[in-house]
Protein backbone atom coordinates (compact mmCIF):
# COMPACT_ATOMS: atom_id res chain seq x y z
CA UNK A 1 0.00 0.00 0.00
CA UNK A 2 1.20 3.32 -0.65
CA UNK A 3 2.32 5.28 2.37
CA UNK A 4 4.07 8.31 0.11
CA UNK A 5 2.58 11.67 -0.85
CA UNK A 6 2.70 13.68 -3.58
CA UNK A 7 5.34 16.84 -2.96
CA UNK A 8 3.15 20.44 -2.40
CA UNK A 9 4.56 23.93 -2.83
CA UNK A 10 5.58 25.78 0.23
CA UNK A 11 3.37 27.36 2.37
CA UNK A 12 3.33 31.17 3.24
CA UNK A 13 5.26 31.88 5.98
CA UNK A 14 3.06 32.54 9.01
CA UNK A 15 1.74 29.11 9.53
CA UNK A 16 2.67 29.14 13.52
CA UNK A 17 -0.80 31.88 14.29
CA UNK A 18 -2.85 29.77 11.70
CA UNK A 19 -6.36 28.61 14.11
CA UNK A 20 -7.36 25.18 13.60
CA UNK A 21 -4.32 23.64 13.07
CA UNK A 22 -4.39 21.07 15.79
CA UNK A 23 -8.09 19.86 14.10
CA UNK A 24 -6.60 19.89 10.71
CA UNK A 25 -3.89 17.53 11.73
CA UNK A 26 -6.30 15.26 13.31
CA UNK A 27 -8.50 15.19 10.89
CA UNK A 28 -6.19 14.39 7.87
CA UNK A 29 -4.63 11.78 9.56
CA UNK A 30 -7.75 10.01 10.52
CA UNK A 31 -8.48 10.13 7.19
CA UNK A 32 -5.32 8.90 5.62
CA UNK A 33 -5.25 5.98 8.30
CA UNK A 34 -8.61 4.73 6.93
CA UNK A 35 -7.43 4.44 3.75
CA UNK A 36 -4.59 2.06 3.59
CA UNK A 37 -6.79 0.50 6.98
CA UNK A 38 -9.43 -0.17 3.96
CA UNK A 39 -6.79 -1.90 1.45
CA UNK A 40 -4.95 -4.19 3.70
CA UNK A 41 -8.39 -4.85 5.66
CA UNK A 42 -10.32 -6.06 3.29
CA UNK A 43 -8.59 -8.84 2.35
CA UNK A 44 -9.39 -10.55 5.53
CA UNK A 45 -13.04 -10.08 5.18
CA UNK A 46 -13.25 -11.57 1.26
CA UNK A 47 -14.13 -15.24 2.56
CA UNK A 48 -17.15 -14.38 4.19
CA UNK A 49 -18.17 -11.85 1.90
CA UNK A 50 -18.27 -14.76 -0.53
CA UNK A 51 -19.94 -16.69 1.65
CA UNK A 52 -22.86 -14.19 2.18
CA UNK A 53 -23.06 -13.20 -1.40
CA UNK A 54 -22.30 -16.60 -3.25
CA UNK A 55 -19.89 -14.49 -5.46
CA UNK A 56 -17.77 -16.02 -8.17
CA UNK A 57 -14.15 -15.80 -7.80
CA UNK A 58 -13.87 -13.16 -10.52
CA UNK A 59 -16.63 -10.57 -8.78
CA UNK A 60 -15.02 -10.91 -5.38
CA UNK A 61 -11.60 -10.06 -6.54
CA UNK A 62 -13.17 -7.06 -7.64
CA UNK A 63 -14.07 -5.92 -4.19
CA UNK A 64 -9.85 -5.28 -3.74
CA UNK A 65 -9.14 -4.50 -7.73
CA UNK A 66 -11.96 -2.08 -8.07
CA UNK A 67 -11.04 -0.03 -5.22
CA UNK A 68 -7.11 -0.19 -5.83
CA UNK A 69 -7.60 1.03 -9.85
CA UNK A 70 -10.19 3.94 -9.00
CA UNK A 71 -7.75 5.07 -6.74
CA UNK A 72 -4.38 4.64 -8.80
CA UNK A 73 -6.80 5.83 -12.17
CA UNK A 74 -7.89 9.06 -10.28
CA UNK A 75 -4.81 10.14 -7.94
CA UNK A 76 -3.63 12.25 -10.59
CA UNK A 77 -7.16 13.79 -11.60
CA UNK A 78 -7.83 14.82 -8.20
CA UNK A 79 -4.42 16.97 -8.27
CA UNK A 80 -5.88 18.99 -10.73
CA UNK A 81 -9.38 19.09 -9.66
CA UNK A 82 -7.60 20.48 -5.97
CA UNK A 83 -6.26 23.06 -8.22
CA UNK A 84 -9.12 24.41 -9.58
CA UNK A 85 -11.91 24.53 -6.81
CA UNK A 86 -9.02 24.66 -3.44
CA UNK A 87 -7.62 21.58 -1.90
CA UNK A 88 -10.08 21.76 1.22
CA UNK A 89 -12.96 21.70 -1.05
CA UNK A 90 -11.46 18.37 -2.77
CA UNK A 91 -10.51 17.01 0.36
CA UNK A 92 -13.88 17.48 1.78
CA UNK A 93 -15.48 15.90 -1.32
CA UNK A 94 -13.27 13.09 -1.54
CA UNK A 95 -13.88 12.53 2.01
CA UNK A 96 -17.55 12.23 1.65
CA UNK A 97 -17.79 10.00 -1.80
CA UNK A 98 -15.51 7.59 0.79
CA UNK A 99 -18.01 7.62 3.42
CA UNK A 100 -21.59 7.47 0.92
CA UNK A 101 -19.60 4.70 -0.63
CA UNK A 102 -18.31 2.96 2.66
CA UNK A 103 -22.33 3.13 3.55
CA UNK A 104 -23.40 1.72 0.11
CA UNK A 105 -21.31 -1.49 0.99
CA UNK A 106 -22.13 -1.84 3.90
CA UNK A 107 -25.61 -2.43 2.40
CA UNK A 108 -24.73 -4.10 -0.69
CA UNK A 109 -27.03 -7.11 -1.23
CA UNK A 110 -24.32 -8.34 -3.64
CA UNK A 111 -20.86 -8.50 -4.64
CA UNK A 112 -21.35 -6.57 -8.12
CA UNK A 113 -22.82 -3.74 -5.86
CA UNK A 114 -20.26 -4.08 -3.33
CA UNK A 115 -17.27 -3.73 -6.40
CA UNK A 116 -19.21 -0.87 -7.85
CA UNK A 117 -19.07 0.73 -3.88
CA UNK A 118 -15.71 -0.33 -3.55
CA UNK A 119 -15.10 1.90 -7.05
CA UNK A 120 -16.64 4.76 -5.94
CA UNK A 121 -14.38 4.61 -2.51
CA UNK A 122 -10.92 4.44 -4.22
CA UNK A 123 -11.99 7.26 -5.79
CA UNK A 124 -12.37 9.45 -2.84
CA UNK A 125 -9.32 7.83 -1.31
CA UNK A 126 -7.39 9.34 -4.06
CA UNK A 127 -8.45 12.75 -3.11
CA UNK A 128 -7.74 12.23 0.56
CA UNK A 129 -4.07 11.61 -0.35
CA UNK A 130 -3.27 14.02 -2.53
CA UNK A 131 -5.46 17.09 -1.00
CA UNK A 132 -4.66 15.42 2.40
CA UNK A 133 -0.99 16.13 1.88
CA UNK A 134 -1.24 19.22 0.08
CA UNK A 135 -3.22 20.60 2.91
CA UNK A 136 -0.59 19.90 5.23
CA UNK A 137 2.27 21.68 3.81
CA UNK A 138 -0.17 24.86 3.46
CA UNK A 139 -1.45 24.64 7.17
CA UNK A 140 2.01 23.57 8.24
CA UNK A 141 5.58 25.41 7.98
CA UNK A 142 8.64 24.89 9.25
CA UNK A 143 9.69 22.28 12.26
CA UNK A 144 5.93 21.61 12.02
CA UNK A 145 5.52 20.87 8.76
CA UNK A 146 8.63 18.46 9.14
CA UNK A 147 6.38 16.80 12.12
CA UNK A 148 3.01 16.58 10.42
CA UNK A 149 4.63 14.94 7.15
CA UNK A 150 6.53 12.02 9.66
CA UNK A 151 3.30 11.76 11.32
CA UNK A 152 0.85 11.56 8.17
CA UNK A 153 3.85 8.30 6.90
CA UNK A 154 3.38 6.59 10.04
CA UNK A 155 -0.26 6.66 10.73
CA UNK A 156 -0.47 5.51 6.67
CA UNK A 157 1.92 3.01 7.56
CA UNK A 158 -0.07 2.08 10.96
CA UNK A 159 -3.13 1.60 8.76
CA UNK A 160 -1.43 -0.86 6.55
CA UNK A 161 -0.19 -2.40 9.60
CA UNK A 162 -3.44 -2.46 12.12
CA UNK A 163 -5.69 -3.04 9.01
CA UNK A 164 -6.03 -6.72 9.08
CA UNK A 165 -6.37 -6.92 12.93
CA UNK A 166 -8.96 -4.54 13.26
CA UNK A 167 -10.95 -6.27 10.31
CA UNK A 168 -10.72 -9.58 11.18
CA UNK A 169 -11.67 -8.51 14.71
CA UNK A 170 -15.06 -7.01 13.16
CA UNK A 171 -15.61 -9.80 10.84
CA UNK A 172 -15.22 -12.20 13.98
CA UNK A 173 -17.50 -10.21 16.38
CA UNK A 174 -19.95 -8.28 13.99
CA UNK A 175 -19.92 -9.20 10.87
CA UNK A 176 -18.13 -7.95 7.57
CA UNK A 177 -20.25 -5.12 7.01
CA UNK A 178 -19.37 -3.34 10.27
CA UNK A 179 -15.57 -3.06 8.31
CA UNK A 180 -17.45 -0.55 5.49
CA UNK A 181 -19.42 1.01 8.51
CA UNK A 182 -16.30 1.84 11.16
CA UNK A 183 -14.89 3.43 7.42
CA UNK A 184 -18.22 5.37 7.32
CA UNK A 185 -18.22 6.64 10.69
CA UNK A 186 -14.64 7.97 10.16
CA UNK A 187 -14.67 9.87 7.57
CA UNK A 188 -18.15 11.49 9.36
CA UNK A 189 -16.00 12.37 12.10
CA UNK A 190 -13.59 13.89 9.03
CA UNK A 191 -16.54 15.68 7.55
CA UNK A 192 -17.29 17.57 10.82
CA UNK A 193 -13.90 19.16 10.92
CA UNK A 194 -14.21 20.74 7.55
CA UNK A 195 -15.16 24.23 8.87
CA UNK A 196 -11.85 24.03 11.28
CA UNK A 197 -9.64 22.63 8.29
CA UNK A 198 -10.51 25.43 6.00
CA UNK A 199 -9.87 27.94 8.77
CA UNK A 200 -6.39 26.59 8.50
CA UNK A 201 -5.47 26.39 5.22
CA UNK A 202 -5.76 30.12 2.76
CA UNK A 203 -7.73 30.28 -0.06
CA UNK A 204 -6.22 27.90 -2.78
CA UNK A 205 -8.15 27.91 -5.81
CA UNK A 206 -8.56 29.79 -9.01
CA UNK A 207 -5.17 29.18 -9.57
CA UNK A 208 -6.06 28.94 -13.96
CA UNK A 209 -4.60 25.05 -13.38
CA UNK A 210 -7.49 22.79 -15.91
CA UNK A 211 -8.26 19.12 -15.84
CA UNK A 212 -6.14 16.86 -18.71
CA UNK A 213 -9.24 15.42 -19.59
CA UNK A 214 -8.44 13.41 -22.75
CA UNK A 215 -5.11 12.32 -20.80
CA UNK A 216 -7.33 11.58 -17.70
CA UNK A 217 -9.53 9.77 -19.86
CA UNK A 218 -7.65 7.48 -21.71
CA UNK A 219 -5.48 6.20 -18.97
CA UNK A 220 -8.56 5.07 -16.46
CA UNK A 221 -9.61 3.23 -19.48
CA UNK A 222 -6.14 1.57 -20.08
CA UNK A 223 -6.40 1.13 -16.71
CA UNK A 224 -9.17 -0.64 -16.51
CA UNK A 225 -8.86 -2.91 -19.76
CA UNK A 226 -5.75 -3.90 -18.80
CA UNK A 227 -6.83 -4.98 -15.29
CA UNK A 228 -10.16 -6.50 -16.47
CA UNK A 229 -8.30 -9.12 -18.90
CA UNK A 230 -6.13 -10.22 -15.57
CA UNK A 231 -9.10 -11.02 -14.28
CA UNK A 232 -10.96 -12.68 -16.48
CA UNK A 233 -7.90 -14.94 -17.86
CA UNK A 234 -8.34 -17.46 -15.60
CA UNK A 235 -12.72 -17.63 -16.10
CA UNK A 236 -12.39 -16.99 -20.15
CA UNK A 237 -8.60 -18.62 -21.00
CA UNK A 238 -5.97 -16.95 -21.31
CA UNK A 239 -5.88 -17.08 -25.01
CA UNK A 240 -9.62 -16.56 -25.54
CA UNK A 241 -10.78 -13.92 -27.71
CA UNK A 242 -12.02 -11.96 -24.75
CA UNK A 243 -9.11 -11.62 -23.29
CA UNK A 244 -6.36 -11.21 -26.22
CA UNK A 245 -9.13 -8.50 -27.26
CA UNK A 246 -8.74 -6.69 -23.97
CA UNK A 247 -5.19 -6.72 -23.79
CA UNK A 248 -5.41 -5.38 -27.39
CA UNK A 249 -7.64 -2.62 -26.23
CA UNK A 250 -5.48 -1.88 -23.63
CA UNK A 251 -1.97 -1.24 -25.60
CA UNK A 252 -4.04 0.76 -28.38
CA UNK A 253 -5.44 3.32 -25.86
CA UNK A 254 -1.88 3.51 -24.23
CA UNK A 255 -0.50 4.50 -27.54
CA UNK A 256 -3.25 6.80 -27.96
CA UNK A 257 -2.88 8.64 -24.38
CA UNK A 258 0.92 9.10 -25.35
CA UNK A 259 0.11 10.45 -28.04
CA UNK A 260 -2.34 12.97 -26.88
CA UNK A 261 -0.17 13.76 -23.92
CA UNK A 262 2.66 14.69 -26.77
CA UNK A 263 0.60 17.66 -28.13
CA UNK A 264 -0.87 18.68 -25.20
CA UNK A 265 0.74 22.25 -23.93
CA UNK A 266 -0.52 21.44 -20.18
CA UNK A 267 -0.18 17.26 -19.87
CA UNK A 268 -1.08 15.19 -17.24
CA UNK A 269 2.23 13.37 -17.50
CA UNK A 270 4.65 14.88 -19.17
CA UNK A 271 6.58 11.71 -20.98
CA UNK A 272 9.69 13.39 -21.16
CA UNK A 273 10.18 12.52 -17.55
CA UNK A 274 10.56 8.26 -18.68
CA UNK A 275 14.20 9.44 -20.60
CA UNK A 276 15.97 9.24 -16.89
CA UNK A 277 16.85 5.17 -16.63
CA UNK A 278 17.85 5.99 -12.79
CA UNK A 279 14.26 7.81 -12.72
CA UNK A 280 12.42 4.70 -14.12
CA UNK A 281 14.54 2.45 -12.48
CA UNK A 282 13.43 3.90 -8.95
CA UNK A 283 9.70 3.99 -10.24
CA UNK A 284 9.99 0.22 -10.32
CA UNK A 285 10.69 -0.23 -6.88
CA UNK A 286 7.53 -0.16 -5.84
CA UNK A 287 6.13 -2.53 -8.64
CA UNK A 288 8.87 -4.99 -7.30
CA UNK A 289 7.04 -4.87 -3.79
CA UNK A 290 3.35 -4.43 -5.39
CA UNK A 291 4.27 -8.35 -6.51
CA UNK A 292 6.69 -9.00 -3.90
CA UNK A 293 4.38 -7.55 -0.45
CA UNK A 294 1.04 -6.42 -1.74
CA UNK A 295 -0.08 -9.68 -2.91
CA UNK A 296 0.90 -11.53 0.02
CA UNK A 297 -1.41 -8.72 1.97
CA UNK A 298 -4.01 -9.20 0.41
CA UNK A 299 -4.31 -12.80 0.12
CA UNK A 300 -2.23 -14.29 2.94
CA UNK A 301 -5.87 -14.55 5.14
CA UNK A 302 -7.56 -16.33 2.56
CA UNK A 303 -4.71 -19.13 2.39
CA UNK A 304 -4.57 -18.67 6.49
CA UNK A 305 -8.24 -19.30 6.89
CA UNK A 306 -8.56 -21.67 3.87
CA UNK A 307 -5.69 -24.10 3.55
CA UNK A 308 -4.85 -23.69 7.80
CA UNK A 309 -8.18 -23.53 9.49
CA UNK A 310 -7.87 -20.51 10.94
CA UNK A 311 -10.62 -18.07 11.97
CA UNK A 312 -10.88 -14.70 10.61
CA UNK A 313 -9.49 -12.77 14.18
CA UNK A 314 -6.66 -15.54 14.02
CA UNK A 315 -5.75 -15.10 10.45
CA UNK A 316 -5.68 -11.02 10.75
CA UNK A 317 -3.37 -11.16 14.61
CA UNK A 318 -1.16 -13.29 12.05
CA UNK A 319 -0.97 -10.58 9.32
CA UNK A 320 0.87 -8.34 12.01
CA UNK A 321 4.15 -10.32 11.34
CA UNK A 322 3.60 -9.14 7.68
CA UNK A 323 2.65 -5.89 8.10
CA UNK A 324 4.45 -4.70 11.81
CA UNK A 325 7.74 -4.06 9.45
CA UNK A 326 5.49 -1.70 6.96
CA UNK A 327 5.76 0.78 10.31
CA UNK A 328 9.07 0.69 11.50
CA UNK A 329 11.41 0.27 8.87
CA UNK A 330 10.78 3.51 6.70
CA UNK A 331 12.09 5.50 9.84
CA UNK A 332 14.74 2.76 10.41
CA UNK A 333 15.69 3.16 6.98
CA UNK A 334 15.91 7.22 7.25
CA UNK A 335 18.03 6.61 10.48
CA UNK A 336 20.47 4.62 8.63
CA UNK A 337 20.73 6.84 5.42
CA UNK A 338 21.65 9.89 8.21
CA UNK A 339 24.31 7.81 9.74
CA UNK A 340 25.79 6.96 6.72
CA UNK A 341 23.89 4.45 4.89
CA UNK A 342 23.66 4.82 0.90
CA UNK A 343 20.26 5.12 0.46
CA UNK A 344 20.71 2.85 -2.90
CA UNK A 345 22.37 -0.23 -0.60
CA UNK A 346 19.10 0.11 1.58
CA UNK A 347 16.59 0.31 -1.80
CA UNK A 348 18.87 -3.24 -3.03
CA UNK A 349 18.47 -4.80 0.67
CA UNK A 350 14.89 -4.26 0.17
CA UNK A 351 14.47 -6.12 -2.66
CA UNK A 352 16.32 -8.48 -2.09
CA UNK A 353 14.14 -9.23 1.31
CA UNK A 354 11.70 -9.17 -0.85
CA UNK A 355 12.68 -11.95 -3.20
CA UNK A 356 14.26 -14.16 -0.52
CA UNK A 357 10.48 -13.52 1.82
CA UNK A 358 8.48 -15.08 -0.80
CA UNK A 359 10.80 -18.32 -1.42
CA UNK A 360 10.45 -18.69 2.37
CA UNK A 361 7.04 -18.65 2.65
CA UNK A 362 6.64 -21.21 0.44
CA UNK A 363 7.54 -23.02 4.57
CA UNK A 364 3.65 -22.92 4.92
CA UNK A 365 1.35 -25.49 5.15
CA UNK A 366 -2.03 -26.61 7.01
CA UNK A 367 0.50 -28.18 9.78
CA UNK A 368 3.40 -25.55 9.88
CA UNK A 369 3.28 -23.48 13.47
CA UNK A 370 3.37 -19.55 12.94
CA UNK A 371 6.87 -19.38 14.81
CA UNK A 372 8.14 -21.24 11.52
CA UNK A 373 7.33 -18.62 9.15
CA UNK A 374 7.34 -15.45 11.20
CA UNK A 375 10.70 -14.81 10.32
CA UNK A 376 9.40 -15.33 6.89
CA UNK A 377 6.58 -12.91 7.11
CA UNK A 378 8.87 -10.13 9.00
CA UNK A 379 11.60 -10.34 6.31
CA UNK A 380 9.06 -9.92 3.60
CA UNK A 381 7.40 -6.80 4.94
CA UNK A 382 10.54 -5.45 5.43
CA UNK A 383 11.30 -5.77 1.84
CA UNK A 384 8.33 -3.25 1.43
CA UNK A 385 9.29 -1.11 4.48
CA UNK A 386 12.85 -0.47 3.60
CA UNK A 387 12.29 1.08 0.53
CA UNK A 388 8.56 3.24 1.34
CA UNK A 389 10.39 5.99 2.91
CA UNK A 390 13.41 6.37 0.45
CA UNK A 391 12.24 5.74 -3.31
CA UNK A 392 10.47 8.92 -3.23
CA UNK A 393 12.84 11.37 -2.19
CA UNK A 394 16.11 9.43 -4.52
CA UNK A 395 13.24 9.43 -7.38
CA UNK A 396 12.61 13.39 -7.36
CA UNK A 397 16.03 14.68 -6.55
CA UNK A 398 16.44 13.61 -10.65
CA UNK A 399 13.40 15.31 -11.81
CA UNK A 400 13.30 19.42 -12.47
CA UNK A 401 11.81 21.14 -9.23
CA UNK A 402 9.24 22.67 -11.60
CA UNK A 403 7.95 18.92 -12.32
CA UNK A 404 8.24 17.16 -8.76
CA UNK A 405 4.73 17.30 -8.44
CA UNK A 406 4.27 15.36 -11.94
CA UNK A 407 6.92 13.44 -11.39
CA UNK A 408 5.55 12.03 -7.80
CA UNK A 409 2.28 11.66 -9.09
CA UNK A 410 3.70 9.19 -11.89
CA UNK A 411 5.56 6.89 -9.26
CA UNK A 412 2.29 6.97 -6.67
CA UNK A 413 -0.10 6.28 -9.77
CA UNK A 414 3.25 3.54 -11.20
CA UNK A 415 2.51 2.51 -7.48
CA UNK A 416 -0.75 1.89 -6.71
CA UNK A 417 -1.66 0.69 -10.29
CA UNK A 418 1.17 -2.13 -10.05
CA UNK A 419 -0.84 -3.17 -7.24
CA UNK A 420 -3.92 -3.40 -8.81
CA UNK A 421 -2.67 -5.40 -11.49
CA UNK A 422 -0.50 -7.90 -9.26
CA UNK A 423 -3.27 -8.29 -7.33
CA UNK A 424 -5.14 -9.50 -10.15
CA UNK A 425 -2.62 -11.52 -11.76
CA UNK A 426 -1.99 -13.46 -8.42
CA UNK A 427 -5.56 -14.13 -7.67
CA UNK A 428 -5.96 -15.10 -11.67
CA UNK A 429 -2.52 -17.06 -11.70
CA UNK A 430 -4.34 -19.08 -8.37
CA UNK A 431 -7.80 -19.49 -10.13
CA UNK A 432 -6.02 -20.98 -12.67
CA UNK A 433 -3.61 -23.39 -11.26
CA UNK A 434 -6.27 -24.66 -8.44
CA UNK A 435 -8.57 -25.37 -11.47
CA UNK A 436 -6.32 -28.01 -12.84
CA UNK A 437 -5.88 -29.45 -9.06
CA UNK A 438 -9.77 -29.58 -9.06
CA UNK A 439 -10.00 -30.71 -12.75
CA UNK A 440 -7.70 -33.89 -11.83
CA UNK A 441 -9.82 -34.54 -8.49
CA UNK A 442 -13.58 -34.45 -9.77
CA UNK A 443 -12.95 -35.62 -13.16
CA UNK A 444 -14.58 -38.92 -12.66
CA UNK A 445 -17.69 -37.90 -11.64
CA UNK A 446 -18.05 -34.18 -12.59
CA UNK A 447 -17.90 -32.05 -15.88
CA UNK A 448 -15.40 -29.27 -16.60
CA UNK A 449 -17.80 -26.54 -15.92
CA UNK A 450 -18.91 -27.83 -12.26
CA UNK A 451 -15.50 -27.84 -11.94
CA UNK A 452 -14.68 -24.95 -12.64
CA UNK A 453 -17.17 -23.68 -10.03
CA UNK A 454 -15.62 -25.72 -7.82
CA UNK A 455 -12.12 -24.14 -8.08
CA UNK A 456 -13.41 -20.32 -8.30
CA UNK A 457 -15.11 -21.23 -4.84
CA UNK A 458 -11.77 -22.54 -3.64
CA UNK A 459 -9.92 -19.59 -4.61
CA UNK A 460 -11.90 -17.10 -3.26
CA UNK A 461 -11.78 -19.03 0.02
CA UNK A 462 -15.19 -20.84 0.75
CA UNK A 463 -14.18 -24.27 0.87
CA UNK A 464 -17.61 -25.15 2.26
CA UNK A 465 -19.36 -23.68 -0.63
CA UNK A 466 -17.19 -25.52 -2.70
CA UNK A 467 -17.58 -28.86 -1.39
CA UNK A 468 -21.44 -28.26 -1.45
CA UNK A 469 -20.92 -27.53 -5.60
CA UNK A 470 -19.04 -30.61 -5.62
CA UNK A 471 -21.55 -33.11 -5.48
CA UNK A 472 -18.94 -35.27 -3.31
CA UNK A 473 -20.26 -37.91 -1.44
CA UNK A 474 -17.58 -37.74 0.99
CA UNK A 475 -18.20 -34.38 1.75
CA UNK A 476 -14.73 -34.63 4.65
CA UNK A 477 -12.99 -35.98 2.50
CA UNK A 478 -13.31 -33.70 -0.18
CA UNK A 479 -12.69 -30.47 1.50
CA UNK A 480 -9.40 -31.91 3.03
CA UNK A 481 -8.88 -32.37 -0.50
CA UNK A 482 -9.63 -28.83 -1.58
CA UNK A 483 -7.45 -27.70 1.44
CA UNK A 484 -4.13 -29.53 -0.26
CA UNK A 485 -5.12 -28.70 -3.10
CA UNK A 486 -5.29 -24.84 -2.35
CA UNK A 487 -2.15 -25.33 -0.33
CA UNK A 488 -0.33 -27.00 -3.69
CA UNK A 489 -1.29 -23.85 -5.81
CA UNK A 490 -0.26 -21.24 -3.19
CA UNK A 491 3.19 -22.69 -3.28
CA UNK A 492 2.89 -22.61 -7.07
CA UNK A 493 2.03 -18.83 -7.20
CA UNK A 494 4.57 -18.19 -4.56
CA UNK A 495 7.53 -19.35 -6.39
CA UNK A 496 5.86 -17.62 -9.25
CA UNK A 497 6.05 -14.24 -7.40
CA UNK A 498 9.34 -14.79 -6.47
CA UNK A 499 10.74 -14.96 -9.79
CA UNK A 500 8.85 -11.61 -10.96
CA UNK A 501 10.88 -10.22 -7.87
CA UNK A 502 14.14 -11.07 -8.89
CA UNK A 503 13.28 -10.54 -12.83
CA UNK A 504 12.44 -6.69 -11.71
CA UNK A 505 15.50 -6.49 -9.08
CA UNK A 506 17.66 -7.21 -12.23
CA UNK A 507 16.13 -4.71 -14.37
CA UNK A 508 16.25 -2.12 -11.71
CA UNK A 509 20.09 -2.66 -11.05
CA UNK A 510 20.67 -2.09 -14.48
CA UNK A 511 18.57 0.90 -14.31
CA UNK A 512 20.46 2.19 -11.72
CA UNK A 513 23.65 2.05 -12.95
CA UNK A 514 25.46 5.16 -14.56
CA UNK A 515 26.81 7.22 -11.34
CA UNK A 516 24.76 7.75 -7.76
CA UNK A 517 21.95 10.61 -7.97
CA UNK A 518 22.39 13.57 -5.52
CA UNK A 519 22.78 12.97 -2.03
CA UNK A 520 19.39 13.94 -0.03
CA UNK A 521 20.52 12.48 3.25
Amino acid sequence: MSTQTTTSPAPPAGGEGRPGRTVTLAAVLLAVFVVPMSISGTAVALPEIGADTHAGLAPLQWVVNAFNVAFACFTLVWGSVADIVGRVKAFAAGAAVYAVASLGGALATDVLWLDATRALAGTGGAAIFSCGAAIIATAFDGPARVKAFALFGTVAGAGVAIGPSLAGALVQGLGWRWVFVAHALALLLVLLAVPAIARAVPADGGSGARVDVPGSTLFVVAMVLLTTAIVQGSQWGWGSPGVLGLFAGAALVLAVFAAVENRREHPMLDLGLLRDRRFVGLCLVPVAASFGFVTMLTYLPSYLTAATGRDSGTAGLTMLLLTAPVLVCPMLAAKLVTRGVPALTLVHVSLACLVVGDLALTLFSPDVTILVVALPMLVTGAGMGLSAGLVDGRALELVDPAKAGMAAGFLNTLRLGSEAIAVAVYGSALATVLRSRVEDGIGGYAGAAQARQVADRAAGGDLARATELSGAMDTDGFAQFLARSYDSAFHTVLWGLAAVCALLCAVIATLLRGGPARNTA
